[in-house]
């Protein structure tokens, strides 16, 4: 297979992150690919081949040897049925993101796309960002619902991915845990990486990137405890993988270590987790604007059962 190979200076933005993380951000590559490309010994900084986890350094040579794969295709777009979109403006769409739905197309994901979603329904969304998830600034699970924000101009584009990076961006999230956290209210700041040996699972890991929760009880039942929780920072799985190491995953997380007796009576076949209020800057006039989500069907019929159970 032919290659593509560049050489470039470490932006500043980047200095500090793990060389995975940093080719990732780059050239667009999900992080697995990144990998991959540094253990075929395809990365090498200042003239020095290094591993995924070493860190750059800002100024640094960073030269690269990337494969020219062939491209990927993608669904054509599709209405995405329960997409709501809750705000719409020359600058930004809020929408109400449904359970099975992605934020956008990837080579591992044929289902519906927010992106796909908005397309098929005529809205136009910035032309920043990789290919396939242009306007995108943030994203949720696959299996949590709730709250999104796409950008429509490329200004917006860029001042959201900013907020979001200088962590200058409100998330809300509510889960429902198995048990009761002690303390009711606190905070988890461990460190998350890929996990050592599960491909589409992450965990808390030495050397990991910063990771911030903070948690407080809104309503304790007899077997779980419904949470607020508030992301200082943003990683992938961040709140499923922060409540498995406390030994309270969220209700019907079956990956992370959910009992599947209890999630099977409440009826739920994903974890307990809704992204139910985002506030931010307003990218055009920096006016601050908060957007909130009631719980989908499923969680709240599981939440009635478990206050019914209590």
């Amino acid at each position: 297979m032919s290659s593509d190979r560049r050489s470039l200076p470490v932006p500043e933005g980047l200095d500090g992150l793990r060389l995975d993380a940093a080719l990732s951000r780059l050239f667009g590559l999900s992080r697995t690919a990144a990998a991959t490309v540094i253990e075929n010994g395809g990365a090498s900084l200042d003239g020095r081949v290094r591993s995924k986890s070493d860190r750059v350094v800002a100024g640094s040579v960073l030269e690269v040897e990337l494969p020219n794969a062939a491209p990927t295709t993608f669904a054509p777009p599709e209405v995405v049925e329960g997409l709501r979109v809750v705000h719409e403006d020359d600058s930004i769409i809020v929408v109400d993101k449904p359970v099975g739905v992605a934020a956008h197309p990837s080579g591992s994901w044929e289902g519906p796309t927010v992106i796909g979603g908005l397309s098929a329904a005529g809205h136009r969304v910035s032309t920043s960002g990789a290919e396939e998830r242009q306007g995108v600034v943030h994203r949720l699970d696959v299996g949590t619902s709730g709250l999104m924000v796409v950008a429509k101009s490329e200004h917006a584009y860029s001042v959201l991915k900013d907020a979001f990076r200088e962590r200058k961006v409100d998330k809300r999230y509510h889960a429902l845990v198995q048990g009761h956290p002690d303390p009711m209210t606190g905070t988890v700041d461990a460190p998350i990486d890929r996990h050592p040996t599960s491909a589409y699972k992450f965990a808390v890991v030495a050397g990991g990137r910063d990771s911030v929760t903070h948690y407080e009880t809104i309503e304790a039942f007899r077997h779980a405890t419904l949470l607020e929780i508030h992301l200082e920072t943003g990683r992938t799985h961040q709140i499923r993988v922060h409540m498995s190491a406390m030994k309270h995953p969220c209700v019907g997380d079956i990956t992370y270590g959910a009992d599947p007796t209890l999630s099977k009576k409440l009826h739920l076949e994903r974890q307990w987790l809704h992204a139910v209020k985002l506030s931010f800057a307003h990218p055009d006039d920096g006016r601050w604007v908060e957007f909130e989500s009631p719980y989908a069907p499923d969680l709240q019929g599981a939440l009635d059962t478990i206050a019914a159970l209590s």
